[in-house]
């Protein structure tokens, strides 16, 4: 096999499926290569939920903007619904409340309002003894499992090449060395995902990243009243503490004091919540953050009951009944994503902050543009 491409893209996740449709915009001979025979790792495990609110300021934030706007813009080319728009940032305490208040009244809260704690119940899945909330109408929401197979297949119906069940054991300028022979691209992109050893294993190291594993659920909602629908997806307390985004509130600290105080065991497990729903009415609800360079596979019940607590002291759901539960593993540094050239015509590309879904298609722009004014 020695074909030749404009551009060759290593790892179909959502990053790689990303650059893929910013090369075939761009009018290249694209060729994907994934060493499975479909999507299986953090790219389809996640919620779906594109979030912009946040994220932190500067480029993260500006590419989360940009990937929501190619989200909804090939959505439904692709055949891929989006099951709902907008968060709800609900506020357990008063001082998680100060908080966004002083988001929204901050330029990056553009958009955003808050909601009196009337106005929360209003929805009729929030609780009523909320201290109050925040509405941004930035988000949206797609099936992460079905959305993935869709981009994948529009991608494919566009006149992007993939080759699946290749492994890619070696790169050179102008060639992939793979599992089943020599593939020959002017360009090589790579996207690695969660292999931080086989391709350019110093660039990880140097970068100080690392794996993170987090828990997800799917709940039904037997308990709930009829037709029970969230407003969007649904987030609280713990996120604030989480997200780079909120870092410069001046109330930060003294929420984070009473967090330290009154859940100890959510922070030590790197909780927060977010609630999505999907067509059938069932919640994907998470999550949490263990790190290491090599996460055990292990899924213990009492980090799953502490999100689900977390879920109840939020919505009115008096019996959430689990239905499915994984872990995802994604790479985890201290940036929110890199892209460097270790040699001459091959670019390295990584989202090193579970915010894959939220910015890649964001970050395959910026990519390109950096690989054009170098040229």
């Amino acid at each position: 096999m020695d074909q030749r491409h404009d551009i060759a893209i290593v790892g179909a996740g959502i990053v790689g499926l990303a650059h893929a449709l910013i090369a075939r915009r761009a009018g290249l001979r694209t060729l994907v290569v994934e060493r499975e025979a479909r999507a299986i790792g953090a790219s389809i495990r996640n919620f779906g939920f594109v979030t912009v609110t946040g994220q932190e300021a500067g480029d993260c934030w500006r590419r989360a903007r940009r990937a929501r706007d190619i989200w909804a813009e090939v959505a439904p080319q692709a055949g891929i619904a989006v099951h709902h728009r907008g968060l709800t940032f609900a506020a357990r305490r008063p001082e998680a409340l100060a908080c966004l208040e002083e988001f929204v009244a901050g330029p990056m809260g553009e958009g955003c309002r808050m909601l009196t704690a009337a106005e929360a119940a209003a929805t009729g899945t929030l609780r009523g003894d909320l201290a109050g909330a925040m509405h941004s109408p930035h988000e949206l929401r797609v099936e992460s499992r079905d959305a993935i197979p869709r981009l994948t297949a529009y991608l494919e119906s566009q006149g992007v090449e993939f080759r699946r069940l290749t492994a890619v054991t070696g790169v050179e300028p102008g060639r992939l060395h793979t599992s089943v022979g020599t593939i020959q691209a002017e360009r090589i992109l790579v996207c690695p995902g969660t292999d931080l050893r086989t391709l350019f294993p110093e660039s990880f190291t140097r970068r100080g990243v690392t794996l993170c594993k987090l828990h997800m659920l799917r709940v039904a909602a037997p308990g709930a009243g009829p037709g029970f629908a969230l407003p969007g997806a649904v987030m609280s307390d713990l996120g604030l503490v989480r997200y780079l985004g909120y870092k410069d509130c001046p109330s930060l600290p003294r929420l984070a004091a009473r967090l330290r105080a009154e859940q100890a065991a959510e922070l030590e497990n790197g909780i927060h919540l977010i609630a999505v729903q999907g067509a059938d009415g069932s919640l994907v609800v998470g999550d949490s953050h263990h790190y290491a360079d090599s996460p055990d596979p292990f899924q213990p019940r009492e980090v799953d009951d502490l999100i689900l607590g977390e879920l109840s002291a939020v919505l009115d759901l008096p019996r959430p009944e689990v239905l499915e539960r994984w872990v995802g593993v994604y790479p985890s540094g201290p940036e929110t994503a890199f892209f460097e050239s270790p040699m001459p015509g091959v670019m390295l590309v990584s989202v090193t902050s579970g915010t894959g879904a939220s910015t890649a298609f964001g970050l395959a722009e910026d990519v390109f543009a950096a690989w054009e004014t170098a040229a």
